[in-house]
């Protein structure tokens, strides 16, 4: 029975995450046909020992690979060998529940300065005069 960490307070325990073995699909050769290398994760949120902040945040994300139901599915099926595939499956469901944790700063919305202002102003100036030249000549 391992844990997975994912916090210093919070472990996930393997026996809530299903792991199944499927094959891979896209092209490949004769092992691709005959052998299960790929790793299909499943993993209930809202039954998981997860904290609550945790399950919330979870549910609340936008991720796809999150369904209306609240069980995370990962696929893994970059490397030729199951264990690898299943090692990568794991890393990315701790990184999923690891980045619910992180807190997005908070934007702090700038002014221009005097001087790029003035600039711009400036810049428009000679443009519509530019413009204006272009314009009908009168005759006076």
């Amino acid at each position: 029975m391992q844990t997975l960490k994912i916090s210093n307070t919070v472990t996930l325990d393997e026996n809530e995450i299903e792991i199944t073995a499927i094959r891979a699909s896209g092209s490949g050769g004769q092992k691709v046909n005959k052998v299960s290398a790929a790793i299909h994760l499943r993993f209930d949120v809202e039954a998981s020992s997860l904290p609550d902040y945790y399950k919330e945040k979870l549910l609340d994300s936008k991720d796809k690979r999150i369904t209306k139901e609240g069980i995370v599915v990962i696929k893994s099926q970059q490397h030729r060998s199951q264990e690898q595939n299943r090692t990568e499956a794991l890393e990315r469901l701790v990184a999923l529940v690891k980045s619910v944790n992180v807190v997005q700063k908070k934007r702090v919305p700038t002014k221009p300065t005097k001087g790029s202002v003035g600039r711009r102003l400036d810049s428009k100036k000679k443009q519509a005069s530019k413009k204006k030249l272009r314009g009908r000549v009168d005759d006076e």
